[in-house]
């Protein structure tokens, strides 16, 4: 069998820091860019964008359309992607989920450099090539376009509610149990594992939980959170697939996102179905269950009233939202135990309400 070589990728402009905001156009600039888009989440117009402009101004940046994103239906995507001006050389996102999803297909289709700058850590998606747009009026993944620049200014990420750190948390640590399962899905010949990949998402998740803080807003903590969501999408990139950063988990969370009656944020529920699978795994469940209790994060699900009906029927029908994939929760025994595990703890118990 002949072996693939790696073809990626990575970003050219990478940024973590404090202030990084003002930083944006010298950082442009000496990537030789010019002439720009830039779309902005829900009211950061009016919050960032005076600073965003002032650093494109002083070096004589040109903003050919700027616009809050407020529509991801993937129509309207594309109407607007081949609007765009002929001579924009970059689309540049600022925001949560919908502004950095839209901007990086528009920059797919529209095949220019993408530069993500988030203003929260809810997931790895800022760093990632996949988009999460509306196909018919249900929220699809597809491929987009892998970031040429990441720009993090931690001062903003401290600003953003707490749950968007929560919930990047449970996102990244949820690498734990993503990993176990793709080794697992390898055993049992279903699938091949990247060396590369497995390492850069294990060191990854294993630097952020020996993070010491003091408060989840310490500037050290909020760098570390990013630094290490930016590497799982890059893990993402190396292995062209989410198998690294995405296993039983992650489908658990997908389940949820179509029963519950009110879905929490990707992040929350991943985490709490992390918890379930390192149990079920038996893989480093204590580490897991202590980074989830010493960042607040179980305290914070404690008060969402998550129902434990819905992660019972989330876990029965995981396996079907891929069944291309081989997780342990696609073996009928470990899905038992999952459902033991969601009846059993003593911490979900806390957690999840019985409806």
């Amino acid at each position: 069998m002949k072996m693939s070589e790696h073809q990626i990728s990575i970003p050219t402009i990478l940024e973590v820091g404090k202030g990084t905001l003002n930083d944006i156009g010298p950082l442009l600039q000496k990537s030789g860019f010019s002439s720009i888009v830039i779309f902005f989440g829900e009211g950061l117009m009016n919050l960032l964008g005076s600073k965003v402009f002032d650093s494109l101004n002083k070096v004589h940046i040109d903003v050919l359309h700027q616009q809050e994103v407020t529509n991801i239906d993937m129509n309207h995507i594309v109407n607007q992607a081949f609007s765009l001006p002929q001579q924009t050389q970059a689309i540049v996102g600022i925001g949560g989920g919908k502004a950095l999803d839209a901007a990086k297909y528009m920059a797919l289709l529209k095949k220019v450099p993408f530069i993500s700058i988030p203003t929260s850590t809810s997931n790895d998606g800022f760093s990632s090539s996949n988009a999460s747009l509306t196909i018919g009026g249900k929220r699809v993944s597809v491929s987009a376009k892998m970031p040429y620049g990441i720009i993090v200014d931690i001062d903003v990420i401290k600003k953003a509610p707490e749950m968007f750190i929560h919930s990047g948390v449970g996102d990244l640590i949820s690498k734990i149990t993503a990993l176990y399962d793709w080794v697992y899905e390898e055993q049992h010949e279903k699938g091949q594992v990247d060396a590369v990949a497995l390492m850069l998402s294990k060191k990854a998740v294993n630097s952020f939980a020996r993070t010491t803080f003091e408060n989840v807003k310490d500037d050290f903590f909020l760098k570390e959170l990013v630094d290490s969501l930016i590497m799982s999408g890059i893990a993402m990139e190396i292995a062209g697939s989410s198998a690294p950063s995405s296993g039983s988990e992650h489908l658990i969370s997908h389940a949820l996102d179509k029963i519950s009656e009110k879905p929490q944020l990707h992040g929350i529920q991943v985490g709490i179905a992390t918890y379930i699978m390192s149990k079920v795994q038996n893989h480093r469940f204590e580490r897991v269950s202590r980074v989830l209790t010493e960042t607040g994060f179980f305290n914070y699900a404690k008060t969402l009233g998550m129902k434990r009906s819905d992660f019972e029927k989330a876990i029965d029908q995981a396996p079907n939202i891929k069944p291309s994939r081989y997780t342990y929760l696609h073996h009928p025994p470990y899905q038992e135990e999952a459902r033991k595990v969601l009846h059993d703890d003593k911490i979900l118990k806390d957690i999840l309400v019985q409806d």
